[in-house]
Order: structure tokens, then sequence, then C-alpha cells
């Protein structure tokens, strides 16, 4: 839920410039957030796991099989439409970032970079695994960098005060 409030500061902060991009960027942002919530099975893989390790050995078959077919649901069309859209999103506001004069580029190339190997999902087999743990590493240099510049902000707002 944290990245919806990232999304919101950041379409506030380049409305002006780029309505129509972060407008777009921002509704395919929360799409993406309120995919992903129902296709994660997190709980529910709890609750089987711990059902698996009290059933019987030859019952334990059973929670195994319900455990792959979360998983499936899990990489199925739900994760899918938040992958790509989450994906699109940051895209969008990457390259309104920079083209900003709020940002500096780099804040946005970093952005783009984490896209960029966002664009083969995760669940695309082992290439897509490679690409999305490789996304992740840009993804945090971006995130810091728009942490700092929105403290920056932050601070500047304070002072005016």
């Amino acid at each position: 839920m944290i990245i919806v409030i990232v999304y919101l500061a950041l379409f506030f902060l380049l409305y002006k410039e780029r309505p129509v991009a972060v407008i777009l960027a921002f509704i395919l942002g929360v799409i993406g957030v309120a995919c992903y919530y129902p296709s994660n099975p997190a709980f529910e893989m709890l609750t089987l796991s711990s059902q698996y390790f009290q059933a019987l050995p030859d019952q334990q078959i059973i929670y195994l099989a319900a455990g792959e077919a979360l998983m499936a649901g899990y990489t199925g069309t739900s994760f899918d439409v938040y992958y790509v859209s989450s994906t699109i999103c940051l895209l969008l506001f990457a390259f309104s970032i920079i083209r900003s004069t709020e940002f500096r580029k780099s804040v946005g190339v970093w952005g783009l970079i984490s896209g960029i190997f966002m664009i083969i999902p995760s669940s695309a087999g082992v290439i897509g695994m490679i690409f999305s743990f490789l996304s992740l590493i840009p993804w945090v240099v971006f995130i810091v960098l728009l942490m700092s510049k929105f403290k920056h902000l932050s601070a500047n707002i304070q002072n005016n005060e």
C-alpha cells in the first residue's frame, strides 16, 4: 500500500508538467496494486503448510496439490495484470521524471532501467524470474532517490512555513 502513496506523491509533483502521462500512470499503478492483493496466496499457503504437517503421510498429497493450484492462480491473470500495469505505470512515471525540471534525470533513468527489466513478467519462466530479480536492483536505487527528493521537498515546505 505504501507504493500507492509514492504514486500519489509523483502524481502531484509531475501533474503540471505531464498531466496525461501521470494520470494514466497513477490509474495503472492503483489498478496494479488492486490486482496484486487478491492474487497473492501467502496466507492460504501458510494455512496449507500447517495442514500438510498435521496430515498423515498418505493425505499430504492433497495439500501439495492444493498448493500447486494456489501457485498456478498466483501466476495467472490477476498477477499478470498487476505486473503489466505496474510496468507501464513505472515506465510512464520514469519518462515523466526524465522530462521534468523538478527531478534529476538520473532518478528517471533508474526507474526506466527497472521498468525495462519488468517488461518480461516474472511468471514467464526462468527468463521472467531473472529479469524480475534484475529489475529490483535499479528499483531500489530509484526508490531511494525518490525518497531523498521527497525528504528535500518536505524540508523546503517546512522551512517556508
